[in-house]
Order: C-alpha cells, then sequence, then structure tokens
C-alpha cells in the first residue's frame, strides 16, 4: 500500500527528518522494553499493567473487551491472550456482559486491584525518570502536543491537529 502516485517520485526524508525518525523509533523500542524489564519482577509486562491499569480507572473496574482492546491499541485474539494470562494469575476475570450477552467483560479482581495499587508508585516513578524528568514543562507539553498530532494522523483525520 503507497500513497505516492506511481508517477511521483518518493519524498525522501531529510538529514534532518531522518535523524528525527531513528530518534523516535529508538525510544518506541527502548522505551517499551525499559519498561517491561521494570515491571519483570512484578510479574507483569507492561501492556498487562496497562491493561490492569486501564480496568482500575474504568466504573466497577470491568471494561467490555472490545473497549479496553481499543484503549489497549490491540487486537482482541491478543487482548483474550492478556486477560487470559491476568486470570490465571488471579488478578482478572472475564463474564459475559449482563446488557448484552454478545459482549464480554474484563474485570479486575480485588487481588489484580492491589497489584495495581502496589505497583504503581514504582511504575510511575520509572516513567517520570524515563521520559518526563529529563524533560523542560515546554518539552511535554510539544511532546503532548506532537503525539496528538501523529496519533491524529494515524487515525486518518490529520488535518484536525
Amino acid at each position: 500500500m503507497t500513497n505516492t502516485p506511481a508517477d511521483e517520485a518518493p519524498r525522501w526524508l531529510d538529514e534532518e527528518e531522518r535523524h528525527a525518525w531513528h530518534g523516535l523509533m529508538g525510544v518506541m523500542r527502548r522505551l517499551e522494553h525499559a519498561l517491561d524489564t521494570h515491571l519483570r519482577d512484578e510479574g507483569l509486562t507492561h501492556f498487562e499493567y496497562g491493561v490492569m491499569a486501564a480496568l482500575s480507572e474504568s466504573p466497577q473496574r470491568e471494561l467490555r473487551m472490545s473497549a479496553l482492546a481499543a484503549f489497549a491499541e490491540s487486537s482482541l485474539s491478543r487482548l483474550s491472550q492478556v486477560v487470559a494470562r491476568l486470570e490465571r494469575k488471579g488478578y482478572a476475570q472475564r463474564r459475559p456482559d449482563p446488557a448484552d450477552g454478545r459482549y464480554t467483560l474484563a474485570a479486575l479482581t480485588d487481588e489484580g486491584y492491589q497489584k495495581i495499587v502496589d505497583v504503581a508508585p514504582g511504575h510511575v516513578a520509572e516513567v517520570r525518570r524515563l521520559v518526563f524528568d529529563p524533560l523542560t514543562k515546554a518539552q511535554v507539553k510539544q511532546l503532548a502536543h506532537i503525539g496528538q498530532r501523529i496519533l491524529h494522523t494515524i487515525a486518518g483525520d490529520g488535518d484536525r491537529g
């Protein structure tokens, strides 16, 4: 799939753009690995932590699997595997949605909620250390703006940023 018509030359990245792209790719790769490594001692991956955190912040600590997948930027099949792992650990459970049995709810158990409560301070400290402490307040605002612009483009509404 290409957005460049066959009769147009590719718009290659200039030196500054290549430098920025390589930096962004490095951040994307290394940050996830660093956060996984930090959470390993807690028996969680960063993705599992994110799923549990989303559930902990939702009403009744539960969400439809489809909504949770959208929040986690995940396929339903990957999310289902992750929730199954969390179920085996006693941190989550699934059940049919009583409002509409065609849907499945994922819920955080009391044990899962306690795990998030216990792990969150260290996780937030690591996120702060790796991402926010090296930045000025102005750079944090720029980072938020840049992230939103890129996400809008990925979502197909890049002209709204």
